[in-house]
Formats: C-alpha cells, structure tokens, sequence
C-alpha cells in the first residue's frame, strides 16, 4: 500500500511521514521530490518551471514507486505535493493500473500556521514555499476530492501519523 501524503509546501508532509514510518510496522519512506532532482541533471530535456511539469517525471515516479513497492512490501509512505490535478490524475491512474493500492492524504493548516511555520523553516525556502500558497488554495477543491483532508493546524506530526495510521490500519498488509 502506497500512503500519499499532499499539501502544500511547508504544512509537514515530510516530517508526518517520518513519523509513520516509525508508527506502522514494515513502513518504509520514499521522497518522489528525489525523481525530480536526478532529471534536472539531465541534458537535453525541455525547460519548465517545475520538474512535475515533465511527464518524464509523473512516468518514472509511478515505476519507481510500483516496484519498490514489491520490491520492499509492507506500507511505502510518500510525501509529495501535487497541485496540479491532471498530474495527480495520471499518477493515481498509473498507480491504479499497477493494481498499488493508493491512500492518498492532504495535509492541511489554516493559513496563520502556514506562514508560522515556513517563515520558522529554513530562510533559503521560505519565499518559494510563501509563493505556493495561492496555488495550494486554488487546487484544495480538487485536493479535497481526490484526497482525505487531515487538518494538522495545532496537531504535532505525531499526533497527525497517529490520525492517518489508525484510518489506513484496517487496510495494511
């Protein structure tokens, strides 16, 4: 089983799923941002502004993803952001096609505890996490049909693992 955990950049979607991995047993972490970085190495791929943008990107995270999924069995917890839906789409597809099942969680805070915690976050990312914020707010109406929503505003990552672990525990191998 795949735990997906969206939402915005900043909301503590890498943190969370640290804390699953320690919570459910045989849970193991992935970082499909990882996929990204290794292309930008690549010559000869188009520019765009974000690496999600190449399909390159959505194709090799669904493979990786699949096969490390057989590969290591047990839970593969990935936290990512995908705020565009066509992209989320073609991954989910991907994933179901694979016949991986998905849980797909969105993380989210009120905006307050946004700017609280991205302005506390490493300087170097803060003004492009703070530049993400309209997009996020912009694709939470499909956000919130695609994925279960989990308010983290005022909850420690732990407490959100806790949330997720005990709503995906019924379907763990």
């Amino acid at each position: 089983m795949i735990i997906w955990l969206n939402g915005t950049f900043g909301v503590g979607k890498t943190t969370t799923a640290a804390e699953l991995v320690r919570t459910i047993p045989r849970a193991h972490f992935f970082d499909p941002e990882q996929v990204g970085v290794m292309l930008t190495h690549a010559t000869g791929l188009p520019k765009v502004g974000d690496f999600q943008d190449w399909t390159l990107w959505r194709t090799i995270v669904v493979e990786t993803v699949t096969r490390l999924a057989d590969q290591v069995g047990g839970v593969l917890v990935l936290p990512q952001t995908v705020l565009v839906e066509e992209y989320w789409r073609e991954i989910r597809a991907g994933l179901e096609t694979a016949g991986v099942p998905l849980r797909h969680f969105v993380l989210h805070a009120d905006r307050a505890t946004l700017l609280r915690r991205i302005e506390g976050d490493t300087p170097s990312n803060s003004r492009w996490r703070l530049d993400h914020l309209t997009a996020y707010q912009d694709a939470l109406p499909w956000l919130g049909r695609e994925g279960r929503l989990v308010d983290t505003t005022g909850i420690p990552p732990a407490g959100v693992a806790a949330h997720i672990a005990a709503t995906v525990a019924p379907d763990q191998p």
